[in-house]
Parts: structure tokens; sequence; C-alpha cells
């Protein structure tokens, strides 16, 4: 009996555990990879901790290769912006499970701090920077602020909110969009170099988002995951670094408001998924 007690456990430590299922995590890129990977690897890392999900950071070179990610599903999860929302809700049908709380997020326009700019109108006829065509905040809400006040400007599109900054603190550009949580995250340096112009209206903020193939329970289990990890010091932390105050729970029509605006910027994206399906 002893003998087969032996072998049996020696049969046993023999098999290799059952691996976690992987999971991609796609996070916008309005920052370099390198500063997003510094921020949300960590926070990742927890959360897979916490849930047994083998959960990756992941994201894009630059936002319209994120949203061509998006369109075509290869994030499991992914934490987008308000506007990323309402077209990838539809199709391929990401689902909310929740977004930053007490928040709403602003567009910014900045100029540099010795600039002899004083208003939005000053602006007009100029190149400005903006991260790509479609970022919410950073790009769509200027930019129709400018049209309704009769402004007419040229957009130059430089791939993420540091590149907007970066452009504007070395004078190759007058002015430039962006929000508040990136503008204070960027390079201190270049960050005082700058000083913000204008400030939009509030919208509800980036969502946190799951694709429709993952299962419920996994989608679930990281949403209470994600709720409840600012009520821990790790958590707390790691999300104050990133001016997170917390996590709330959030529905689909959360982003109503963002609807509202009738904003069709990405229209194709779904129009060639549904092209694909047919």
């Amino acid at each position: 009996m002893t003998r087969f007690l032996a072998l049996l456990l020696i049969f046993l430590g023999s098999i290799s555990p059952v691996l976690a299922t992987e999971y991609t995590f796609g996070i916008v890129p309005q920052q370099s990879s390198t500063k997003l990977a510094q921020l949300w690897t960590p926070i990742l890392q927890k959360l897979s901790q916490q849930t047994g999900m083998d959960i990756r950071f992941a994201t894009a070179k630059d936002i319209p290769t994120f949203e061509q990610r998006l369109a075509a599903g290869e994030y499991d999860f992914a934490y987008m912006n308000p506007y990323h929302f309402t077209v990838f809700n539809e199709a391929p049908g990401y689902v909310a499970m929740a977004h930053q709380s007490d928040k709403r997020i602003k567009g910014i326009v900045v100029v540099r701090k010795d600039s002899d700019i004083r208003e939005l109108t000053d602006l007009d006829g100029q190149t400005l920077a903006f991260p790509s065509p479609a970022a919410f905040a950073a790009t769509i809400l200027p930019i129709a602020n400018m049209e309704k006040i009769g402004m007419s400007i040229e957009p130059r599109y430089v791939s993420s909110h540091d590149s907007v900054y970066m452009a504007v603190s070395r004078g190759l550009l007058p002015a430039g969009g962006g929000i508040v949580r990136t503008f204070n995250n960027t390079d201190p340096a270049i960050k005082a170099s700058l000083r913000i112009l204008w400030t939009s209206a509030g919208y509800t903020p980036h969502a946190f988002a799951a694709h429709p193939d993952v299962a419920i329970t996994e989608r679930e289990k990281l949403t209470r995951a994600l709720v409840d990890f600012a009520n821990t010091e790790d958590g707390a932390r790691l999300l104050a670094d990133m001016g997170f105050a917390g996590i709330q729970l959030a529905e689909d029509n959360s982003w109503n408001d963002v609807r509202d605006l009738g904003i069709r910027k990405l229209e194709s994206h779904n129009d060639k998924l549904a092209e694909q399906d047919q």
C-alpha cells in the first residue's frame, strides 16, 4: 500500500498544471507603448492574481491601428475612448463593464506657456496637432467646438497625446488637443512648458469593455475585480498614478451622452464588418 501511494504521488506530480486561459487587454495608445506598459502592466498583473485569469497587456502603435484591431475583435478586453465604445459596441459588439468613477472626460487645447495666444479664435487658420481623427476628447470635441464658432483649422495627426504635447512644447505647432489626465501624466518638463488654453464640457469617460465571445462568468469576474481594485492598498496606489480615484460599474447605455452627439467618424469600420458578414 505504501509503495502504491508513493507511485501515485509520483504520477500526480508529473502532471503539468492546467494553464489559465490567456486574455489580451488592449489599451488605447494615448501615450507611448513604454509609458502605457509602465502604468498598466502592474495593474493587469494584480488583476490576474485576484481573478486567476491570465490577463496580458496589449496596445497598438497608434490610435488608428488600435481602432482597426477593435473592429476586428482582436482584444478580449479593452480600455477605449467613449466614442470608440459607441462604435464597437455595435460591431463587433464589445460589452460595457466599467468606467473611471467620479469623472467626466474633458478635451483640452494646449499652447506653449510663453505663447501670445490668449483666445481659441487666435488659432483660426492655423495647423494644429491632434492625436488621431477619432480621438474623442482630444480631437473630436475641440474641432467640433472650433467649427461651431466659425473657425477653420488644419489638423495634423501625430499618433498620440504625448506626441501632441511634445510638438507644441518644441514649437513645431502652435497648439494641440489632449485631455487633462494625459496632460498631467506627460513628461514633467514638457508639461511645465505648456498651459491649457481651452477646456470642453464633460462626458462619460473611457470604457472598460469585453469582447462578446468572452464568457459571461469571466467578464463578470473581471468586472468585480476592477471595481474592487481601488479598495486595495496596491490598487489605490496604482490607480492614483494614472489619476484614477476609482472604477465603477457601467452599462452599454452609460455612453448615451456621447451617442447623442451624432459623431460619424468611424462608420466605415462597421460598414466593412457588415460587408464581411454578407
